[in-house]
């Protein structure tokens, strides 16, 4: 019997709810194709649609069930749609959806190993596979977080104990002009002023220059600072570039900065041997941030953090109040709590663990070629187009472009690609958004979702060729 009181429905309610979510999914994922990735929700119809008062009185879950489904997963845009290409999809996939709901049923507690053996254990033995795949030292450890800014903060607040101390005031870091904003924001909750995170122009490939690199930090070694860290990118957001982690490791090691490579976007793609190859040199990095909810496939929240030291992490974070003494445990347990900022913590890793071992690790692989060869294939479709070019070349799923109609303006140009996002936008067949290179407004495919098809692809292009053209033909008659 149910004993609302007890937040507890009877069995036969929490089966028809729990069946009633799993169809909603399988029903999601066999109709995803034949809806719009684009659907938006304007304010004032959100605000009409949920403004009420606290309800006071209890109400049939699946009346609840049928309104989420209408009115919450109706206003939302479908980032696990084969024709979102905007930003970094997030293409999930429902062994791990279900993984998620088993963590939360269980309400898995994942900070201590008192807590959570298996739950510890498994986390540990996932981060290995990904240590492995980057050939890190067996020193290497880490944890999961939320996601990839979660990771990036973990870790430069690592950099920053392990470098630094307490001594702030002279200290500064380095990073590209494509580096994600996760960097920055970082460094400002951890207390440095924006002047102490040198942004140094990106070359021709939009990657981190190591010559200018290593100007700066001489320069600034001259004027009496304490360089002490730099910010490689393992796959760019904007267009896919990794930074020469090789070299750029020579130069940490020669100054003795800790060198952080953010592979948020890029780096679980090693999995391929095609792609392995780019990443020469990560061994040898101090820290190493994943996205498992990109290339990995995985559902939101998921991110990864691993450090060539594991220790150091464990001299970062750790704090032992009274009131935890007794989860101190043996020294071959691991709390994860002690080794990043949270003390409460969900059980991420089951869900990354589950899938690689329903799918295995080839299908992964094969899944992160394809998305990789898609871009290419758009790279290539979008240059049969005479009145468009490619800005970047297609690398790690990512392609940038732009339609160059005949007669404009480098100014015109831009404001002609802008309206084409909004006409996209508009047209609701796919999601594209745009990104500014070197000043100019591009637009920008991102391929990683493994249920895209090459006719997604062409139909995409062939759509924002025939609104690019209609465009024109306003402004002509204008």
């Amino acid at each position: 019997m149910e004993n609302k009181s007890m937040l507890q429905l009877s069995n036969e309610q929490m089966r028809n709810l729990g069946y009633g979510v799993v169809d909603l999914l399988i029903e999601h994922l066999n109709t995803l194709p034949e809806k719009s990735p684009c659907q938006q929700g304007e304010r004032a119809s959100m605000e009409q649609l949920f403004r009420e008062e606290l309800p006071k009185h209890s109400q049939d879950p699946m009346q609840v069930l049928k309104r989420v489904e209408k009115d919450v997963m109706g206003n939302i845009m479908h980032l696990d749609h084969p024709r979102f290409f905007a930003f970094v999809p997030g293409p999930g996939n429902f062994v791990s959806a279900m993984a998620d709901a088993l963590a939360s049923g269980f309400n898995v507690f994942s900070g201590t190993w008192m807590e959570a053996a298996a739950p510890s254990q498994i986390e540990l033995v996932t981060l290995d596979w990904l240590r492995s795949a980057f050939d890190m030292p067996k020193t290497a450890g880490g944890l999961f977080t939320s996601g990839g800014s979660a990771a990036n903060l973990t870790a430069l607040a690592t950099a920053r104990h392990v470098k630094l101390g307490h001594e702030m005031e002279r200290a500064v870091a380095y990073c590209s002009d494509q580096t994600h904003s996760s960097v920055a924001r970082a460094f400002r909750i951890l207390g440095f002023r924006p002047e102490q995170l040198r942004t140094l122009a990106s070359d021709a490939d939009f990657k981190l220059d190591p010559q200018s690199l290593r100007q700066m930090i001489e320069a600034d070694l001259n004027a009496g600072l304490q360089p002490f860290c730099v910010i490689a990118n393992l796959g760019t957001t904007n267009t896919g570039a990794v930074d020469p982690i090789e070299t750029l490791a020579s130069i940490c090691q020669e100054f003795q900065l800790w060198l952080h490579a953010d592979g948020a976007y890029g780096g679980a793609t090693v999995l391929s041997p095609e792609t392995k190859e780019l990443f020469k040199g990560a061994d040898s990095v101090d820290s190493l941030s994943l996205d498992p909810h990109k290339w990995l496939f995985q559902p939101y929240e998921i991110g990864c953090l691993l450090v060539k030291d594991q220790s150091h992490l464990k001299q970062a974070f750790h704090i032992l109040p009274e009131y935890l003494e007794d989860t101190a445990g043996k020294d071959e347990e691991i709390n994860f709590c002690d080794y990043g900022p949270q003390l409460t913590r969900g059980f991420r890793a089951l869900k990354l663990w589950m899938s690689l071992q329903v799918f295995g690790a080839d299908a992964f692989k094969e899944a992160i070629e394809r998305g990789i060869k898609l871009a290419e294939s758009a790279e290539i479709m979008i240059r049969d187009l005479p009145q468009w070019e490619i800005t970047t070349d297609a690398q790690l799923g990512v392609v940038t472009f732009r339609a160059r109609p005949e007669g404009y303006s480098e100014k015109e140009l831009d404001a002609h690609n802008q309206a084409l996002v909004e006409a996209i936008l508009e047209d609701g067949y796919a999601m594209i958004v745009s990104t500014k290179l070197r000043g100019k407004t591009v637009l920008r495919l991102c391929t990683i979702n493994p249920r895209t098809s090459v006719d997604d692809l062409l139909q995409t292009i062939e759509r924002l060729e025939q609104l690019s053209q209609q465009l024109a033909h306003k402004k002509l008659m204008a």
